[in-house]
């Protein structure tokens, strides 16, 4: 049986090319509904859920009210960030994969850190840090400064697919490591220094050694965790609620 493509997806596809393709540009205000309507023949009713379908895919977004509208979106890192946590929380991915990935991907992220790195990238990493000192016995905060400072530096290497999966990952181990059996005086004094060394080799344009010590760091933390939790699986809480 051949099944035919309702219209609005068709209307859909149609406008999501044209988005995806930079034919449409970012902020861009699509026609208003009324001229989609004369322009394409279809009905109010399936443009509306054409629109709904981009709208959901979060490639427009809808202002409602004087002056409102369909506006584009085009996707960035943040959509890797909600699929790859999608996934992480749908197909109830191991712990231990959790580490692995952030293993094989966070030292490469730290190499291009240092070789990409802005003033203000260096600014909002030293910033990350301070918090993270400041933090003290604040278990909370100390892990909130941590998920700052790794996603500055996926930001730091400037490389979207990247800095969407360290942003998931940094979450989603957050989530992970919120024990206080495990994060201890030591572990979080282990961890400052770590970053302390990591930042230097990034400010100083060391890739190698950014490499070398992020290596080191994930590996070591994987390791320590391991030994604290032996949850195979991680809840995670609802996007947002972290």
């Amino acid at each position: 049986m051949v099944k035919v493509p309702k219209a609005s997806d068709v209307l859909a596809a149609e406008v999501r090319e044209r988005i995806l393709s930079g034919e449409f540009t970012e902020g861009m205000a699509l026609p208003p509904e009324r001229q989609l309507v004369d322009q394409t023949g279809l009905s109010r009713a399936t443009v509306r859920e054409a629109l709904r379908i981009l709208e959901v895919e979060r490639l427009v977004r809808i202002r409602p009210g004087r002056g409102g509208g369909a506006f584009v979106h085009r996707p960035g890192h943040e959509s890797v960030t909600n699929t790859v946590r999608l996934v992480i929380r749908g197909q109830q991915i191991r712990l231990e994969a959790l580490h692995e990935t952030r293993e094989a991907i966070e030292p490469t992220c730290a190499a291009l850190a240092a070789k990409r790195r802005t003033s203000a990238d260096l600014a909002e990493l030293d910033a990350a840090h301070a918090e993270l000192i400041a933090a003290d016995d604040d278990v909370p905060r100390f892990l909130r400064a941590n998920v700052r400072w790794h996603t500055a530096v996926a930001k730091a290497g400037d490389n979207e697919l990247l800095i969407g999966f360290m942003t998931a990952l940094s979450r989603s181990i957050y989530a992970a490591t919120d024990i206080d059996r495990f994060m201890d005086a030591e572990i979080r004094e282990v961890t400052t220094r770590a970053h302390a060394r990591i930042t230097e080799a990034i400010r100083v344009q060391d890739g190698p050694a950014a490499m070398r010590r992020m290596t080191r760091h994930v590996c070591g933390f994987a390791r320590a965790a391991a030994e604290a939790d032996q949850r195979q699986r991680v809840d995670l809480p609802e996007p947002g609620d972290d």
